[in-house]
Parts: structure tokens; sequence; C-alpha cells
């Protein structure tokens, strides 16, 4: 699995992008660039270190700098300065044939567009990638059956994408992006053409569908609830920076600034608190086994065992071993202060 180090990574859109980096223009702010000098500062020094097997969520409004940060991540669009290292080599030091190779065997990309070919079938489709790879034809159809399988789209292979629902051409995207077995995978606002309803449903499915496959995921989304859905950290972008960074815990309910506040004012707290932060010492080393719940358990997932039992809920780690209690009144006042929170929104 890869590991991506984005360092010092600035774009600069306009015929004289050197003057930014001028000292007397160096900490002006992006309206100020655009206005004196007719640049656009897309991206400002982004540092981000993403782990190796992760789901990593960039999200922010549009004109964030979102989706020019993951096209520059596959050289889509070249960066103005820094360096994307992937695996310790920097991506923006390939020449053509390293380019060409990295895009083919390194990384895949899902947009928000399925860009499906209308003429091929489902299982044409899903092996595109291969073809262009020039896999021997029995190969590529064989592993697209299998990912075609782990998007649950078993016995639509000679479907037409005409055919499908748009969250069934999506996963047809998704599937024609891991027959091509990557170790990153680049997801543009993947969801956000869909249904309200099919949305939230392919966000559940892509979090159970990392569990079996654990790429390194960087999913790029204007919409929190989806980040917190999806996302094991979180980057909140606001004009080409990185306004804050953490998990979906760290960003709700400890928010960096106003504009971070403002934007995670709607996500209850039950929603992203973890048992491990409410949990307290247990007074003994017994407790009922039908209501354990493990240190990483959200809080809301909690809800139904709190009222079919008014003792406090055991929590176990990996080794079945008692390592903390959660009281009830902890989840009621959780419970409480979302309530007040949605109440107040009314």
């Amino acid at each position: 699995m890869s590991n991506i180090e984005i360092v010092n990574l600035w774009k600069v859109f306009g015929n004289d992008p050197e003057i930014v980096f001028e000292p007397e223009n160096i900490n002006k702010t992006r309206s100020e660039i655009q206005d004196e000098f007719n640049q656009v500062v897309a991206l400002r020094n982004v540092n981000l270190s993403i782990n190796p097997g992760e789901t990593f969520v960039v999200m922010g409004l549009s004109g964030s700098g979102k989706s020019t940060l993951v096209r520059a991540l596959i050289r889509l669009i070249d960066p103005t300065s820094g360096s994307i290292l992937i695996n310790n080599q920097d991506v923006l030091q390939y020449n053509n044939q390293e380019l060409e190779n990295f895009r083919r065997h390194t990384v895949a990309m899902v947009f928000q567009h399925f860009g499906l070919f209308p003429h091929r079938t489902v299982l044409e489709n899903a092996a595109y990638g291969l073809e262009v790879q020039k896999v021997d034809t029995e190969a590529r159809n064989q592993k697209a059956l299998e990912v075609l399988e782990l998007v649950g789209l078993s016995g639509w292979e000679s479907s037409y994408p005409s055919e499908l629902s748009g969250g069934m051409q999506q996963r047809v995207g998704i599937a024609r992006a891991l027959a091509v077995e990557p170790d990153i995978l680049l997801m543009d606002e993947p969801f956000s053409g869909l249904d309200p309803l099919i949305r939230r449903q392919m966000r559940i499915e892509l979090k159970k569908l990392q569990q079996t496959i654990q790429k390194t995921i960087v999913f790029i989304t204007h919409d929190l609830d989806e980040a917190i859905t999806v996302g094991d950290r979180i980057a909140i972008m606001r004009d080409g920076e990185v306004t804050q960074l953490g998990t979906p815990e760290e960003i709700v309910t400890n928010p960096a600034n106003s504009f971070v506040e403002e934007f995670t004012f709607d996500i209850p707290k039950t929603r992203v608190t973890s048992v491990s932060n409410i949990m307290v010492e247990p007074s003994s080393q017994e407790f009922d086994r039908r209501y354990v719940v493990a240190p990483e358990s959200i809080v809301e997932d909690m809800i139904p065992l709190v009222l079919e039992t008014g003792d406090p809920i055991p929590v176990v780690d990996s080794k079945d071993e008692l390592v903390g209690v959660v009281p009830q009144e902890k989840i009621l006042e959780l419970v409480a202060q979302s309530a007040r929170q949605e109440y107040s929104e009314e």
C-alpha cells in the first residue's frame, strides 16, 4: 500500500505565477493577488500526509481547491511548486513514460460523471483499464467479474450502462478502477450526481468495501455528512489552504475556527464521539457480555443498548478484556446536547 506526502504544494493559475512568490506578495490574500496581478491562487502551501490504507477526505465549498488538489495528485494539473511523494518518489519529477506507468498501475480515479462507454457492456467497461494495459481477454474478463461481484453487480455483466440506475453505473466506475489493482484510489465527488437516497447507500457501501480492499483512498466532497460517513480523517479546505485536519470526531467536537464551527454545526456529537472518549474506569471486572462494545464504537450506535439496559455499558478491547464502562448518563447527556442543537437550529 502507498503513502502520500504532499509538501509545500502551490498552484497558481495565470500568466505570471512567479510574482506570487516575491517576498512582498507571498502573504497577500487570494483576493488581493487576484485583484492586483490577475493570478488565481488555487492551492497555497498545502502540506498533508496520507497514510497507507486510510480513507482520507478532502472537503470544502466550491472554489476551495479540493478538486485542484486531487487532480494535481495524478498530474492532470501540474502544480506551480512543491512536491507530491508517493512511496518517497516525487510524482512531479516523472517523465512521460514514468507518469504513464504511474497512472496505469499505481493510481486510479473515479469521477463524478461515470464516464462509461455506452456501446460497451458492464463487463467490457469494468475491464477497460486492463485492456489499456494489454492484458489478454480471458484474464481481464476474469478480473472484471471478480470486481463486479465485489461491488454487488454479479448478473449484470451483459447489460449496457443505459440499463442501469445511477448508483449501479457508479459501481461500474468503481469496479473499473479496482480492476487494475491500484495502490491509490482517487474519488472526485463520485456520488454528488446521485439522488440523495442512493447517495447515502453508496457512502455506506464504500465504507464496507474499504474494509475488504483496504486501499489508500483520497475522497473529494463538499458534503460534511458524506465526509464523516466515509472518512478516517478529514482535511477542510478554504481559499486553497487546509483550514483544519483531523478525525471526524476532532473536527466536530473541536473546530479550529468559526468557519469550521459553522460548517460542522448540523452534525450531532453522538454521530462522531467514540466510546473511548467517554468511558470511565470499571468498578469491577464482572460484566454482561450481551452488551459489550469496542472502544472505537460510536455513541450513536450505542443508544439501543441504553434503551435496553440501564446498567453501564462494558467496553472490551480486541483481546476481550474489560477496559472501561460507559455510564448511561454520559450517553444521555450527549443525546440531550444533540437534541438541543437541533432545536436551536429550528
